[in-house]
């Protein structure tokens, strides 16, 4: 077969993410939209995650219909049995910084190949710098890609206005004081509702530290792209929009992907199954059919989230006293002290209203029709799919965006409650009965509403639909300003 003239082929976008659930599942769907419209894709995963997709996701096939893509992979200088939990993230993401960037150069400076032209763009995720250091070094465009939310998004970029205004670190205890200084949030923002990351003493934190560098890096790359839509996010938006004037909202993804799938494959079939790194357990759907329409609240707290002993038996029996169906994922590494296994206590106090998964086909567990609420850590990923499922939360977050999360799910978008700050059965018990019975009617127009907006952000004439169509073609213009 005759190989096309450099000059003839698509853009070749290289995308990396950050090697968490989250960040890779959200970046591999625009890896999948980009394909569709016809772009050359490298997805630069490290090894563990590579490993992992291969073992419990049909990722291969799925995107063996694209000849324009492929998988690149990076050690990570981890051994595969290191847990991915929230306080190994700054550990990872030292270890990229030591392993990624000469690779990363590596693959931009490749010459074409066969039918490839070399990198002409690198998406990158938010928190990577020194992929935006790679990228001006070798002189390829590079646009950020923040798997948070617009709302976190802005919290994080205000830390140093909130530090010069004083209101961190904190002064005192009390968690209920106002935040002044996140314009568009004066109003509700808590000193409780601001990203984990500020709760500490010394302004010096590496954690502190990285977000702040990280986020005002944001300034210097070509765009910024979120998963997010123009009628859930609007007011916060046009606050980013002053400071970061390229600015793509293409969420949410998971919804926008299956609607292209659709447009460009005249099916309606879609891989659901393709940006999973844990096993999913698909009896639980069988056991959804057999509920009452509405009743079942879903409980899942992620796939880093750690609980304890104690934690958990408090969330049972505020289940149980519920008296509320349930849909349960612990995660087999998530308890520590219990070795991969519930406890037979556990289980049998639940088994007569509920079911106990270690991971869950998430999107269509939501989307079944027994199911009515969704007991949540706030995962930004999380909250666009109940969004999208027109499903009511309870919010528990644990760390990072999620407390901005779960404050705007209570207090801005009103779809559900903010249980922050308290892990107690009683207060569960009360939560799961306000939102599946008390607050029902409420909560589910409220959601069903939203989801809507949600669906005609992502139609043929949506804000969602015409800024990807808009960050494509600007992806193409690159090519052409590079060649000239």
């Amino acid at each position: 077969m005759d190989h096309q003239e450099p000059e003839l082929l698509p853009p070749h976008v290289l995308i990396f993410p950050f090697p968490a659930q989250g960040h890779v599942n959200s970046m591999l769907k625009l890896a999948e939209l980009l394909c569709l419209a016809g772009l050359h894709v490298t997805f630069l995963l490290t090894h563990h995650n590579h490993d992992r997709l291969r073992r419990y996701a049909n990722v291969q096939s799925s995107f063996s219909r694209y000849p324009g893509f492929r998988f690149e992979t990076i050690p990570n200088r981890l051994p595969s049995e290191n847990p991915r939990s929230s306080d190994r993230l700054l550990e990872l993401l030292d270890s990229l910084k030591h392993t990624a960037k000469p690779l990363l150069k590596e693959i931009m400076l490749s010459t074409h190949v066969g039918e490839r032209r070399p990198v002409t763009c690198v998406i990158a995720d938010g928190i990577l710098g020194f992929a935006m250091d790679a990228a001006e070094e070798v002189g390829v465009p590079i646009i950020y890609f923040r798997t948070i939310g617009a709302c976190a998004f802005w919290a994080y970029f205000c830390i140093p206005q909130l530090i010069e205004a004083g209101e961190l670190p904190f002064k005192g205890n009390e968690k209920e004081e106002a935040i002044e200084n996140v314009p568009g949030m004066e109003d509700f923002l808590r000193r409780c509702d601001l990203p984990s990351f500020c709760r500490v003493d010394d302004l010096a934190d590496p954690g502190l530290r990285m977000v702040i560098d990280e986020t005002q890096n944001t300034s210097r790359v070509q765009a910024l792209i979120l998963n997010t839509f123009e009628d859930l996010e609007g007011p916060i938006l046009a606050h980013i929009r002053a400071r970061c004037p390229k600015l793509y909202t293409i969420g949410p993804l998971h919804l926008h992907m299956k609607a292209r799938l659709t447009q460009e494959t005249k099916s309606s079939s879609s891989s659901n199954n393709t940006t999973c790194l844990w096993e999913q357990d698909w009896s639980c759907l069988t056991w959804l059919d057999s509920q009452p329409l509405k009743s079942v609240i879903y409980v899942s707290f992620g796939s880093i989230t750690p609980m304890t002993k104690d934690q958990v038996m408090e969330f049972c029996h505020g289940l149980v006293n519920s008296g509320k169906r349930f849909l349960w994922v612990i995660r087999p590494d998530s308890v520590e002290g219990w070795e991969g296994q519930i406890p037979a206590e556990v289980r049998e106090w639940t088994k007569e209203r509920g079911y106990i998964v270690g991971w869950a086909p998430q999107e269509e567990v939501l989307a079944h029709q027994a199911v009515g609420g969704f007991l949540t850590h706030s995962g930004w990923n999380s909250t666009l799919e109940s969004i999208v499922a027109g499903v009511p939360m309870i919010c528990w977050p644990y760390f990072g965006d999620q407390q901005v999360n779960s404050r705007f799910v209570s207090e801005v978008w009103k779809l559900g409650l903010d249980m922050k700050e308290t892990c107690d059965r009683v207060v569960v018990e009360k939560m799961v009965r306000d939102l599946m019975e008390e607050r029902r009617d409420e909560f589910l127009l409220t959601a069903d509403q939203m989801g809507k907006k949600a669906r005609e952000s992502v139609s043929e004439v949506g804000s969602s639909y015409c800024n990807l169509d808009r960050l494509i073609d600007d992806i193409r213009l690159m090519v052409v300003g590079g060649e000239k």
